[in-house]
């Protein structure tokens, strides 16, 4: 049968065409899926700053214990939006580890040099150089406070050399310092500038007393490696850190290699899982489709004694060796276009620049077997039916329509329904995560739905719209709602392709829409200063204090950007936060509080979101429970609600609480707000002049950066959308050709009893429109629906933003996919002469 099988695919091409595209498209799309995950797994960084050490204690991650079921506790484990530390006390237990030469702690400090303000900068004390190792070049290493040694990159660009005397700006406080010495480390290509000072002067410096970053472990010639391996993975494990040893040292050293392997892994398998609901909806469908429409094929195998076993052979291997050729075509082209991924996550800066689109050895046989198991699970269950019925009776049930479906199937379906509308109640009762889960579970429930009661809709559409077709189209459009109502089965596969792709990037791709316009009308509209300090490396907290006391300046308020861990179902979610100076923060921004004030805010309480208060489940006066962008843990007394999340974060800390928790306690910007007839712009451009790598703005121009950078981050969630939309479409244009091809015979039969070639083409177009008319209506109910749901739980817009253009892209690109896919395949159909189109596949 498997030599039948070959032969089989050389002459329908059609049907097999169709099959092999949605099977290729889905190997491309799951294969770069994969590869993107597999890469986050074989990621490691690269060993810069620590290429001399041994082994290296950090803390990067965050460990958050669950309830405990069924005698054991459940964890999960995320990473730390901000650099984590550990305690210095931990550098004498390491350093006692028998074998143990040496343990190295390592502070790193944000500096900007005024000679080179736009090369990044990092400080760290001169004990840490021996971890690279750093050697000095020209000069002598740091002694006393006020020296400084600087790598040759920094020298270079900032005309330095011994002896030079140049500003810096560290610690919150700009400073003259002498630099002493030039090192140079062989291999060290990192992303920034290093600079280091006097260990004791790094350790005042530090803004987390009592902590450091890392702690490098050199370790004795000749000593037992496993055993000294084996006792700081001890010492790390009690302190909640990690013990970084081998390849995995580029993780210790960089907190954003950890980040771009978590994202990689996390976005991977995140688009991975959607696209293969969608993939192995639409293959399923198309294999079906195509076994459906190939019954006469099995009929008549049947008729002269071919077996069920043998008939199922057939139709496995003609799946099996089209999902063999979609591999070999599919996975290259998946391989490359990861590639091209890749490069747009680091230039847009997703990831590091030493991130690499790697491996394709576990993503593509993974992804074959699993495109290659949904296909024959979906022929064999589609062969089924065809090859239990008896040999005398293969023929005639070949020729009749089959029934709509079974008692299970529709009340399957009601189900379904009735499970998509009830989450429509639990998305508006809710907000946050937990009404987008809801409204994305709603989204594909609708589908789901769809599906299974689309021999019904087809039905009664056809009953319901025959009069208009009569009325429309006449006779072609009485012969078109007759086929409709005939074949309402076999358009189950039309309708819901057509549905998916209109509800899905109706919703989704609005979605995204919606979210940049909230983020960016909320931080206009809530922005109530006219000017914007801008640090590049940071602005102290006396910046603002400054800018209080120039004459005409209302209010200055210091924001600093981060993000914390809050705790969302029995696991750690990262949230966008902002620390801000409270003195005079009413007069320069409005979160819009709904409840509270953000008077109060002080050091340990906090303002949240009314999203995350929904989510979390907290209120005025009580407890918010939540982790620091360093993992430390805090319960802070909530003080404010607010509506504008978007614009500003679900959390607001005043900055005294972020104080030692953040890699830096410097101030990203400063919100400045003054009188209307007040001329301070030469003041603050002044002031600004007094910081490295700082600049004044005004506010329309700050949101207006926002935006573009809200554009960015926005790139990869619009070009996953578009290649599940995309992918929706191929299946639906797919659905559609192979339906017109599949009917031949009855084309040619209608021409043979009278009816005109002009006459075909109306009835194709009238049940073209019917059916479109039905999919449109349907799958932008959906989209409705989910999207006006989704908007309004999390951003209380009940009419969301939709751009007229991109309705047009939408319906108009699917009226002209129904369109063209229909019309070609029948006005090729029309060339053939009756009576040879009778004879077809006979």
């Amino acid at each position: 049968m498997l030599g039948l099988a070959a032969q089989m695919l050389r002459y329908r091409k059609g049907t097999f065409v169709a099959t092999f595209l949605a099977l290729a498209a889905g190997v491309v799309v799951l294969t770069v899926c994969g590869v993107l995950v597999e890469s986050g797994l074989r990621y490691k960084g690269e060993p810069q700053g620590y290429g001399a050490a041994f082994a290296v204690v950090a803390r990067h991650q965050l460990t958050v214990q669950g309830p405990e079921r069924f005698g054991e506790r459940e964890t999960s484990t995320v990473t730390l939006p901000e650099r984590g530390t550990v305690p210095e006390s931990l550098v004498g237990k390491v350093a006692a580890v028998p074998g143990v030469a040496s343990a190295v702690a390592d502070r790193t400090i944000t500096v900007a040099a005024a000679a080179a303000p736009k090369v990044p900068v990092t400080g760290h004390g001169w004990g840490s150089a021996a971890l690279t190792p750093y050697k000095v070049v020209s000069g002598t290493a740091p002694r006393i406070q006020g020296e400084v040694v600087v790598d040759e990159r920094l020298a270079a660009a900032g005309k330095l050399r011994p002896g030079s005397t140049t500003a810096i700006l560290t610690g919150g406080t700009v400073q003259q310092v002498r630099l002493s010495g030039v090192v140079k480390a062989s291999g060290v290509r990192g992303p920034q500038a290093a600079l280091f000072f006097t260990d004791a002067q790094a350790a005042r410096l530090y803004p987390r007393p009592g902590r450091v970053d890392a702690i490098g472990v050199i370790p004795k010639k000749g000593a037992d490696r496993a055993a000294v391996t084996a006792a700081v993975e001890r010492i790390a494990d009690d302190a909640g850190a990690k013990a970084y040893t081998g390849d995995e040292l580029g993780l210790a050293e960089q907190p954003e290699a950890v980040a771009a392997k978590s994202f990689a892994l996390e976005a991977g398998g995140a688009f991975g899982g959607y696209a293969a609901l969608i993939i192995g909806f639409v293959v399923a469908a198309t294999v079906g489709l195509s076994v459906r429409y190939r019954r006469r094929d099995f009929a008549l195998l049947r008729a002269i004694a071919a077996t069920p076993g043998q008939v199922r052979l057939l139709i496995l291997g003609e799946v099996g060796m089209l999902s063999l050729l979609a591999a070999v075509v599919g996975v290259p082209i998946g391989l490359l276009a990861g590639l091209w991924i890749g490069d747009e996550l680091v230039t847009r800066g997703f990831v590091p620049e030493n991130f690499t689109m790697s491996g394709g050895l576990l993503a593509a046989p993974a992804v074959t077997a699993a495109v290659a198991a949904v296909a024959l699970l979906s022929a064999w269950i589609a062969a089924r039916r065809t090859t239990r019925i008896r040999p005398t009776e293969a023929l005639g049930e070949a020729a009749v329509e089959t029934a709509l479906g079974g008692r299970g199937r529709v009340v399957s379906g009601l189900a379904l329904l009735g499970g998509a509308v009830a989450l429509i109640g639990l998305t508006g009762s809710t907000g946050g995560q937990t009404a987008m889960g809801a409204a994305v579970g709603m989204l594909y429930t609708f589908v789901l739905a769809i599906a299974l009661l689309a021999p019904w809709i087809n039905r009664a559409a056809a009953v319901a719209l025959a009069p208009v077709l009569r009325t429309v189209f006449g006779d072609s459009g009485y012969l078109a709602a007759a086929n409709l109502r005939a074949n309402a089965r076999g358009m189950v596969a039309v309708l819901t392709a057509l549905v998916l792709s209109v509800a899905f990037g109706g919703t989704v791709w609005f979605l995204q829409d919606n979210l940049e316009r909230q983020t960016v009308i909320q931080s206009r509209e809530g922005t109530l200063a006219q000017h914007a300090l801008v640090g590049g490396a940071g602005l102290p907290a006396a910046a603002a204090a400054q800018a209080r006391q120039i004459p005409g300046v209302l209010a200055a308020t210091g924001v600093r950007r981060t993000s914390v861990l809050v705790p969302f179902m029995d696991e750690a979610m990262t949230v966008v936060a902002q620390g801000i100076d409270p003195q005079g923060a009413n007069q320069t921004m409005d979160l819009k509080v709904k409840a509270g004030s953000l008077a109060e805010l002080e050091a340990g309480t906090v303002a949240v979101s009314s999203s995350q208060a929904d989510t979390a489940g907290w209120k005025i006066g009580g407890k918010a429970r939540l982790w620091l962008g360093d993992g430390t843990p805090v319960h802070l007394k909530v003080v404010a609600i607010y509506d504008r999340n978007f614009g500003f974060g679900d959390i607001t800390l005043s900055n005294a609480t972020l104080a030692g928790h953040t890699a830096s306690d410097l101030h990203d910007h400063v919100l400045i707000r003054s009188a209307p007839d007040a001329d301070v712009g030469s003041a603050l451009t002044k002031l600004a002049g007094a910081y490295p790598a700082s600049a004044v703005t005004s506010t329309d121009q700050f949101t207006g950066e926002l935006a573009e950078d809200l554009a960015i981050s926005s790139w990869l969630n619009k070009l996953l959308v578009a290649v599940l939309v995309g992918y929706a479409v191929l299946a639906a244009a797919n659905t559609l050709i192979m339906a017109a091809l599949a009917r031949a015979r009855e084309l040619s039969l209608l021409r043979l009893v009278g009816v005109t070639r002009r006459q075909v083409k109306r009835m194709a177009n009238a049940e073209q429109a019917a059916l479109l008319g039905v999919a449109l209506t349907i799958g932008i109910a959906i989209a409705a629906v989910t999207l006006s749901s989704i908007v309004n739980a999390v951003a209380g817009q009940p009419v969301p933003y939709v751009p007229a253009l991109g309705w047009v892209v939408i319906v108009g690109g699917t009226v002209a996919l129904a369109l063209v896919s229909t019309i070609i395949p029948i006005g090729r159909l029309l060339r053939t002469p009756p009576v040879e189109g009778m004879g077809i596949r006979e």
